[in-house]
């Protein structure tokens, strides 16, 4: 049954045009991997790395919080509209099941963001004519390390969706969250402890680090881990309790 209300949900946002909002995000950076006169300046270092510097800057800082929020208004669109709510809870499932499955779903799209990301990275190299071997496991990291960082943003997300019919608020409400980031990567104190920020730091490489995701194992675990926990019960009571 769960794998049937994730076909349903995927039915849905098929007829939404989901896949050019898959593709937007990995395409733009393309540019600034592809088309940044600084590339010619960074001699001396390896030019993979410069090159992961500058495209997950924006993207792992802007790009990929801001677009959970876009996905998660997608995939509850349907329900806000024409008493979509009880259809979908007179259904022999349970609100639980309902709630896991759009989790899930977003979070399936967020990976195929990414792995298209990974593949712009690398297309962005090769336009650039590097001859330095390609970091291919640094690349996994950070892929997969910001994938996982993107877990709290969807949980809140989807509460947030679910909770308010109006798109602009629940979007509103992440834009708030993601723009102290900018401010939060600079802070040695709070940064590590920002939730908004856990994208850029797991997707954050230099030569010399090294460890899971490229940060401390404890950060991944309170930070990410944690407040993914929280936002995903508190969502999960408030659409149990939610009349509809």
């Amino acid at each position: 049954m769960f794998v049937s209300l994730l076909e349903a949900e995927w039915y849905k946002l098929k007829r939404n045009n989901i896949y050019a909002l898959l593709v937007i995000g990995p395409l733009l950076t393309l540019f600034i991997g592809a088309i940044n006169p600084e590339m010619s300046q960074m001699e001396g270092f390896n030019p993979w790395y410069i090159l992961f510097l500058f495209m997950n800057l924006p993207y792992a800082l802007l790009f990929l919080p801001l677009i959970t929020g876009v996905l998660a208004g997608i995939v509850c669109r349907y329900e806000h509209q024409a008493g979509g709510w009880k259809q979908l809870t007179a259904l022999p499932v349970t609100r639980s099941q309902i709630y896991v499955a759009k989790f899930v779903l977003i979070a399936m799209l967020v990976l195929v963001i990414q792995l298209m990301y990974g593949i712009v990275v690398y297309a962005a190299g090769m336009i650039n004519g590097f001859e330095e071997s390609f970091p291919f496991i640094v690349l996994v990291k950070f892929i997969f390390g910001g994938w996982v960082a993107t877990f709290p943003m969807i949980a809140l997300q989807l509460w947030a969706t679910m909770h308010w019919r109006s798109f602009a608020v629940a979007f509103t409400l992440n834009v708030i969250f993601t723009l102290p980031g900018i401010l939060a990567i600079n802070s040695e104190r709070f940064g590590p402890f920002y939730p908004w920020a856990q994208p850029f730091f797991m997707m954050y490489v230099e030569e010399n680090m090294s460890g899971i995701f490229f940060v401390p194992i404890n950060q991944v675990i309170l930070v990410t881990g944690g407040s993914f926990i929280i936002f995903l019960l508190l969502g999960l009571m408030s659409f149990k309790r939610k009349t509809i």
